[in-house]
């Protein structure tokens, strides 16, 4: 019995660091199980869907805590708008329009532009939850950073890295069809959830109210992996990924630090804090795979180390100050 209970407080008070750890060790013991050929096409093919799917999952259920109405925008939550969107329009513009760029300094700023956009985790409620932050206000600034991202970045990624053999007009609208349904069709279904089957939705927002976080570690775990896969098979320099690194540490400590300072104006430094330091980072990898690069996509794996890293001592302290 005192095994169960140690291992239960173990996994009940690192499940970031768990999830990460799982993630990177699934991939290389896939790697060393004797598959037939072809098994990884079939693999990358069931990841490219089960992605969007969590991401789809975990909006859904939060989105089903808030209705439309709430999300009356409070002041705080215009400069965390202003923070993450302002500079990823700004940095997008300047690929877009500085020739002759070398591809090293490309992807840097591509690493900064993914971690600015980034919406809000799904899980962070839960998070700021844990530390005494305000949850519903910050479910609030998550349905509006990804309503914003859906309508502000397929403009500015067909810009800056438009589809091949593609117009703007077509770039954008290819990018439009992946992104606005991703983060737009879960507030619509579960607004007619609320309408239609209040009791299946009474359900969720009561006894599913854990269900974002557990998604998230799946989640974690799966973009872990994904990222695992992607420095083992990079072709770029150490310095390079290590740059990359680098610049996802920036952008992370950056904006759990601007979050806090801003939310601290409003009382909301926890809130603030987790807002714009937490990240979707299954979309950001998922975002940057699909229209940008792999090596892109490393922006978002390490990012989510960091901001994991941040969580864990951030719990780790609340708990221990109790």
């Amino acid at each position: 019995m005192n095994l169960n209970v140690t291992l239960y407080k173990f996994l009940r008070n690192w499940p970031l660091p768990i999830a990460m750890t799982g993630g990177a060790v699934a991939y290389f013991l896939y790697k060393a199980l004797p598959l037939p050929a072809g098994t990884g096409a079939v693999v990358s093919s069931v990841v490219s869907i089960v992605q969007p799917g969590l991401i789809f999952a975990m909006l859904f259920v939060t989105f089903c805590k808030v209705r439309i109405s709430e999300l009356k925008p409070q002041r705080w939550h215009l400069w965390l708008l202003a923070f993450q969107l302002l500079p990823f329009m700004a940095i997008s513009l300047s690929i877009a329009f500085a020739g002759g760029m070398p591809s090293a300094a490309r992807m840097l700023m591509e690493t900064a532009m993914m971690c600015l956009l980034c919406p809000t985790a799904t899980a962070a409620a839960v998070i700021t939850a844990k530390l005494g932050g305000n949850p519903a206000s910050l479910v609030s600034y998550t349905m509006q950073i990804n309503m914003a991202v859906a309508v502000i970045a397929p403009l500015f990624l067909a810009l800056s890295h438009p589809v091949a053999g593609l117009s703007l007009e077509a770039s954008f609208l290819v990018i439009v069809g992946k992104v606005f349904p991703l983060l737009l069709l879960p507030l619509l279904c579960a607004e007619l959830l609320r309408r239609f089957l209040p009791s299946v939705h009474g359900w969720l927002v009561t006894k599913g109210r854990n269900l974002p976080f557990f998604l998230w570690l799946v989640a974690l775990a799966l973009a872990i992996a994904v990222t695992t896969k992607a420095i083992v098979h990079s072709q770029i320099s150490l310095l390079l990924m290590a740059g990359i690194a680098a610049v996802s540490l920036l952008c992370c400590l950056l904006q759990f630090y601007a979050g806090r300072r801003i939310g601290a104006r409003y009382g909301e430094t926890v809130t603030g804090g987790q807002a714009l330091g937490q990240k979707n980072t299954v979309f950001a990898i998922w975002l940057a795979y699909t229209f940008l690069t792999p090596v892109t996509a490393l922006a978002g794996g390490f990012y989510s180390v960091w901001h994991n890293l941040v969580n864990t001592w951030q719990l780790y302290n609340s708990q221990h100050h109790r």
